[in-house]
């Protein structure tokens, strides 16, 4: 836990070095109101940049967020393919301004399994803000906690590393976040109160914030919600 000031709203003088977030309900929040489940998720998009501008004034130094999972291969063709087209323009669209804010975007999954096009915007967005120095934010696409553990331990073998050797530092070196802090606060969005094979190594002693709020209408007062009630838990770590 990092002791700060804060210069967003809420003056929080506790708050945690590493943010994750599972931004649910898009679909819900746009049948709610009549739209398809792709605007839900370009609101959802949209509302995702409004969040990262908010967290990086706190200057929390590590936020991820998870976008796509493994297992979100299994929804309808159109809806996949229409999420990675409006992601890719996304994500063009909006990078060259995460840069500006000295912000250092990451990507946490299987890349090599994403559309080219969308998979080439990533790639250009890590480049553009790889020196960065402010926040570290990682995206997750293609992301599994399951599949995240089984490729550092196939990397493990790769490398020879004998039985013996290995640790749970070793392994923390082979995950996608290998040299990142674990993660401190999780929040899910829509009341969903499990996981969902997210960071499931990286929360082993995280606060969870569950909020019946949906994603594309979670804004900055949820954020200090959040963080008010990051700053009231007493961690532990298995301690007492």
């Amino acid at each position: 836990m990092t002791a700060s000031s804060s210069s967003a709203s809420g003056n929080h003088s506790l708050l945690p070095t590493h943010i994750a977030i599972v931004p649910d309900g898009n679909g819900r929040w746009a049948e709610k109101r009549g739209l398809s489940r792709l605007e839900g998720h370009r609101e959802g998009m949209e509302n995702m940049y409004r969040l990262v501008e908010y967290v990086d004034e706190y200057k929390i130094p590590y936020l991820t967020l998870y976008g796509f999972s493994t297992e979100n291969w299994s929804r309808p063709e159109e809806e996949v393919l229409g999420l990675f087209s409006s992601l890719t323009e996304f994500i063009k669209r909006t990078s060259p301004d995460v840069h500006r804010r000295g912000i250092k975007i990451n990507h946490i999954g299987r890349l090599s399994e994403l559309p080219e096009e969308f998979r080439q915007s990533i790639i250009d967005a890590v480049e553009l803000t790889e020196n960065n120095t402010g926040m570290t934010l990682n995206i997750a696409f293609n992301y599994g906690g399951r599949a995240e553990i089984t490729d550092a331990i196939r990397r493990i073998i790769d490398d020879g590393i004998p039985s013996e050797k290995i640790t749970e530092d070793m392994i923390e070196n082979y995950l996608y976040t290998a040299g990142m802090p674990s993660v401190d606060l999780l929040i899910r969005t829509s009341d969903e109160r499990r996981l969902s094979n997210f960071l499931i190594w990286q929360t082993s002693y995280s606060e969870y914030y569950f909020t019946k709020v949906l994603w594309p209408d979670f804004r900055k007062k949820d954020i200090d919600k959040a963080l008010e009630f990051y700053r009231q838990r007493k961690r532990r770590f298995g301690g007492l």
